[in-house]
């Protein structure tokens, strides 16, 4: 007699969780912590833009840093120069960055309002050839959007670059921290799941 239980989502296996099934409060408090980090970065988003850059500036300082210290490693590699002349201008860049976090934060933005209005006519684009077939006007509803945030961002610059970023990285914190509470329940509910065994 064949056994039917590996077809059915709730009598499957537990691969999938591994030991997250048992241990799915420390994931848990994770997206609890995360959730609550977020929804108050959206109340200091200044502040939140302000430490993300410099903390991406200390990244590309200690990233140039262990680029220079492997070019004493490598002597008499062909690509030695252009290796070292990277890493000066990482560390350059995260001097620069670390120096003055506000102009760095109002050029992210510009960057980012820029990638949002490329992206939001290439989904329009995607959305007009695409016309008519089942869905289409999801790619339509994307470009629409993306364009919005691009033009209100750059409406606002470079005031925006006080607190796009910081937004930005608050509503991902929020969003992450919910998936992983989602995740955690979902385990949860496996932690007493055992396959039967096969008829």
């Amino acid at each position: 007699m064949t056994n039917d239980t590996a077809s059915s989502p709730a009598m499957a296996p537990a691969p999938v969780w591994g030991d997250l099934a048992h241990n799915w409060g420390w994931l848990l408090a994770q997206g609890i912590l995360l959730v609550v980090l977020g929804t108050i970065g959206l109340g200091m988003t200044i502040w939140l833009t302000l430490a993300s850059v410099f903390i991406f500036g200390v990244f590309l300082l200690i990233g140039g840093g262990v680029q220079i210290f492997q070019t004493f490693k490598c002597r008499g590699w062909g690509s030695i120069l252009g290796h070292a002349l990277i890493a000066v201008l990482y560390m350059l860049a995260g001097i620069s960055i670390m120096a003055d976090p506000l102009a760095a934060s109002a050029l992210f933005t510009l960057l980012l309002a820029g990638a949002l209005l490329g992206i939001g006519v290439v989904r329009l684009i995607m959305a007009f050839q695409l016309r008519g077939a089942k869905n289409w006007f999801w790619p339509l509803i994307g470009g629409i959007a993306a364009l919005v945030l691009g033009v209100m961002i750059l409406a606002r610059w470079p005031v925006s670059g006080l607190w796009v970023i910081g937004l930005f990285v608050a509503i991902e914190m929020i969003f992450g921290g919910w998936t992983y509470i989602f995740i955690a329940l979902g385990a949860k509910g496996m932690g007493g799941t055992k396959t039967p065994a096969a008829q």
